[in-house]
């Protein structure tokens, strides 16, 4: 994978909250190791979320839009505190498509800051990512 490509997410606006998923994420992952489906780990976040009070929503649907017109829909693994997109995978090694979904769920979602776990890797892999840009910051449409 192209390490340059995560650096943009190395600092978070939610840099303090996004710790305390990770450390969440981290207990996890030293009871369960690694091995398991995507949806054990899922399952066993949404627990130590819980346990832990931290407020989150699991398969959190949202819709997709081009030109007003919903054209599908994404559900997140989990959204937390209504302001944190966090994303599992339980795969043998991330790649640069994993952050572009992760920031194309940001863009959809109108949020700035993510997280991508990989529970299938020992340590815990934790990648962070951030918008790059806001709609209103993009040069405007030059095509009618």
């Amino acid at each position: 994978m192209n390490q340059e490509s995560w650096k943009a997410g190395k600092h978070l606006r939610n840099a303090e909250f996004t710790q305390q998923i990770i450390a969440a994420a981290i207990r996890v992952h030293r009871k369960l190791g690694a091995g398991f489906l995507e949806s054990i780990y899922e399952e066993a976040l949404g627990v130590e979320f819980a346990l832990s009070g931290i407020q989150f929503i699991r398969q959190h649907s949202i819709p997709l839009f081009y030109r007003d017109h919903q054209t599908g829909e994404h559900r997140l693994d989990f959204l937390v505190d209504g302001k944190i997109i966090v994303e599992l995978k339980a795969i043998t090694e991330l790649e640069d498509i994993h952050l572009a979904i992760g920031r194309s769920y940001l863009k959809a979602t109108n949020l700035d800051d993510g997280l991508l776990l990989n529970f299938a890797t020992i340590p815990l892999t934790i990648k962070r990512f951030c918008r790059e840009r806001r709609s209103n910051d993009l040069v405007p449409d030059l095509l009618p």
